[in-house]
């Protein structure tokens, strides 16, 4: 299994806490050590977005898969 399949694999995991909010996520890339992923819906708009992504997905997926350093957000 290829480390963005394992990150697929965790987004899905993650993804229904925050379509709770009425968010969604999808990944964007993973390139070098950083997975890029867009953030949808609410969270767009969300001003906490960046400590769920920082840390609640970050630290989840820094975890579970030793290659991931950093996860960001892009448009």
């Amino acid at each position: 299994m290829s480390v963005t399949d394992k990150i697929q694999d965790l987004l899905r995991e993650i993804r229904p806490l925050i379509l709770t909010d009425g968010g969604d996520i999808e990944l964007v890339s993973f390139e070098q050590g950083i997975v890029s992923v867009r953030l949808l819906g609410a969270c767009i708009t969300c001003p906490l977005s960046i400590y769920t992504l920082k840390f609640g997905i970050e630290e989840r997926l820094k975890e579970q898969i030793p290659e991931v350093r950093e996860v960001k957000a892009v448009v």
